[in-house]
């Protein structure tokens, strides 16, 4: 078998036994799936998982990878219809409580935020996501303060802050989903406060 056939096959198995963990976490929740159940659902052996993920924790880590670029190729296509900095703020709000209220992992991964002991390996990966957050972050807030919207300050320091808000938000509200208008209404009111601290003239109201 040549090279090329031999790693498009070891792709098309990493993808199916992640199309099977997805479904199974979004079933059973991250804790009551194990690995044997993937196994099952599968027909991969727990080795063949492992050399793809390393462990329960890498592939549901790589689910939520996939979860983070489906996000942000969703709001790229959103982003246009905002024109301004404040505007893209709100309607990242309202991006946020809309997918998570609708993404099948939402509730595995709070299971898994909240209560998973985790490895240097995970940390280390979940760093690099926070990063790419904080990166988003910064270059909405740069742009903001570029086009005059925004008081000139430290973006790095205020994207800490807009991420801390987002996932601050996001634990708070967990208990609350089945009332979407409600946490709609949260995250409005926390970006507002927000604006009302860096915007360099009043914020209009959220559409």
């Amino acid at each position: 078998m040549d090279k090329n056939k031999k790693q498009l096959q070891s792709e098309q198995t990493k993808s199916r036994i992640a199309e099977a963990a997805r479904s199974l976490f979004a079933q059973k929740g991250y804790k009551a799936t194990s690995i044997e159940d993937i196994v099952d659902a599968t027909g991969s052996s727990k080795g063949n998982i492992y050399y793809h993920f390393k462990s329960k924790e890498g592939l549901f880590l790589h689910l939520i990878n996939e979860w983070d670029q489906e996000w942000e190729i969703k709001w790229g296509e959103k982003e246009p219809k905002y024109t301004t900095s404040i505007e893209k703020l709100y309607g990242i709000a309202e991006h946020l409580v809309l997918d998570d209220l609708n993404h099948p992992l939402t509730k595995a991964a709070d299971d898994f935020f909240n209560n998973e002991e985790k490895t240097s390996e995970v940390e280390e990966r979940m760093n690099e996501m926070l990063e790419r957050h904080l990166k988003f972050n910064r270059t909405l807030l740069q742009q903001g303060v570029d086009s005059g919207e925004f008081k000139p300050q430290d973006v790095n320091s205020l994207a800490i802050v807009l991420e801390s808000l987002i996932i601050g938000l996001g634990q708070m509200s967990s208990k609350k989903k089945e009332n979407m208008k409600e946490i709609l209404d949260l995250y409005r009111l926390a970006f507002s406060v927000l604006l009302h601290g860096i915007a360099e003239s009043e914020p209009t109201t959220s559409p």
